[in-house]
């Protein structure tokens, strides 16, 4: 019996049992989806951790963990740690081997996303995904104190356009007390997608981050002293000591919050006394170290610098964990698949005892047989991996826009990998040797067993 006769017998077989392996064919399709949308989703979280920040080759803060700098800094989560002085700052732009410097100030936040404060460094420097840099999707960076700019996330989620009045709050927001409502910023420009924490963030300058905590004493408004009972303070403060109305570079918040339409505090000094952590890059990669033992060797402050490329590994290999309990399920999925395939071919086998017998009498062989469930077992597994393969690219390229959207997170779409083409061959391959069981047991079963009746 040649080869292209049992293929078209084999074919011919599944579409007479077409219901029972519909079955088998589309838990074989689950598993291959599973296993493809688990490692595409894998690689993709890997690569948006990585892609964060890229082209800085320190993260300098206040001592604390490594991961807890590096999420805080870079990814917003987490507790915030503690401030370091603008003067530490100062000290890392002299250095001989910095190139440039992007201080982070944070701790605010606006609808639950965070407020970073900066400077234009920030749009000039900071790098993500392959080197790529910050751009404008509309408007303009900011230019006065009470100027932002926003993320694409934050534009798309809230609504918000260009000249958006906006209202920040001080810490994370739980306290409705805690919002800056009398210094409300203006949206000037809105930043592209990029996949990253910046499109969850507001920015302003880090003159606007001083403005906003003029009138606030230990994280309190001074509204709340000068509320009845709460004191003798005035509503308004008295000027700082060294008070600097028109400083280049920095302004009074007085005149700001004229420009603004508010009315003024007392001129107080806008340059940034702290700030959470800097971004740092170097001339040189090769003086990344000989760096890092400095900050941790200045005696101004405890400060410590940490390399985002380990930092980022130290967090992946945090969580993991996850990773591998994905793909534990899958291959758990897909044994399951496999076992339903095994358990379809033998109760059919039972069923098929007088078609093999006939099969037998005509002139076929055991082998023949045998490589008849061999093609079935593989017809079966390669239509379960191609209808797996086809719901993955379908439901991907319609839900990525929506992940990115929800969860910020950038899905690929597009051809299979090799691995991914790797793990459908896996896939077929084991429908094919799940087959050769059944297959073995036909194969030796005798003529006689088909076609002698049963009592």
């Amino acid at each position: 019996m040649g080869l292209q006769a049992l293929f078209l017998l084999a074919l011919r077989s599944a579409w007479h049992r077409r219901f029972a392996l519909s079955l088998v064919v589309a838990s074989i399709a689950l598993t291959s989806f599973l296993l493809l949308a688990v490692e595409r989703v894998r690689n993709d979280v890997r690569d948006n951790f990585s892609s964060a920040v890229s082209g800085t080759d320190l993260i300098v803060g206040a001592r604390t963990g490594s991961v807890q700098l590096l999420l805080y800094s870079v990814f917003r989560i987490g507790q915030g740690t503690n401030t370091i002085r603008y003067s530490s700052i100062e000290m890392l732009e002299k250095d001989k081997a910095v190139a440039w410097v992007v201080p982070l100030s944070l701790g605010d936040s606006h609808k639950g996303f965070s407020v970073v404060g900066t400077t234009q460094a920030y749009f000039e420097h900071f790098k993500y995904g392959e080197g790529k840099a910050l751009s404008i999707a509309q408007g303009a960076r900011f230019d006065t104190p009470f100027d932002a700019v926003i993320g694409a996330e934050v534009a798309r989620r809230l609504g918000y356009t260009l000249g958006q009045k906006i209202i920040l709050r001080h810490g994370s927001g739980e306290l409705d007390m805690n919002d800056h409502a009398d210094k409300p910023f203006t949206v000037v420009g809105i930043l592209a997608d990029t996949g990253t924490p910046v499109d969850r963030s507001v920015h302003i300058s880090l003159a606007g981050m001083e403005a906003l905590h003029a009138d606030f004493i230990g994280g309190i408004p001074m509204s709340f002293f000068s509320s009845p009972g709460a004191g003798a303070l005035g509503s308004a403060p008295a000027a700082m000591p060294g008070a600097m109305p028109g400083t280049p570079g920095t302004g009074g918040v007085g005149n700001a919050l004229g420009a603004a339409g508010v009315e003024p505090l007392a001129p107080v000094e806008l340059k940034p006394k702290a700030v959470t952590a800097a971004l740092v890059g170097l001339k040189s990669r090769t003086a990344v170290f000989s760096l890092q033992r400095r900050v941790a060797e200045y005696t101004g402050e405890p400060l410590m610098g940490i390399l985002p490329g380990i930092a980022l590994g130290e967090l992946w290999d945090a969580v993991g964990g996850a990773e591998r309990a994905l793909q534990v399920m899958s291959v758990l999925v897909g044994l399951v698949s496999l076992a339903g395939l095994v358990s379809v071919v033998v109760t059919a086998l039972e069923q098929r005892r007088r078609e093999l017998a006939v099969l037998r009498s005509v002139g076929a062989g055991p082998g023949a047989v045998f490589l008849l469930l061999g093609i079935e077992g593989f017809v079966l597994s390669a239509a379960g991996a191609l209808l797996g393969l086809l719901v993955w690219l379908a439901s991907f390229a319609i839900l990525s826009p929506w992940i990115a959207t929800r969860f910020g997170m950038a899905i690929s779409v597009g051809v299979p990998t090799v691995v991914e083409c790797a793990l459908l061959a896996g896939v077929v391959v084991s429908g094919l040797i799940a087959s050769l069981l059944p297959g073995w047991r036909a194969y030796r079963l005798s003529l006689a067993d088909g076609l002698s009746p049963r009592a």
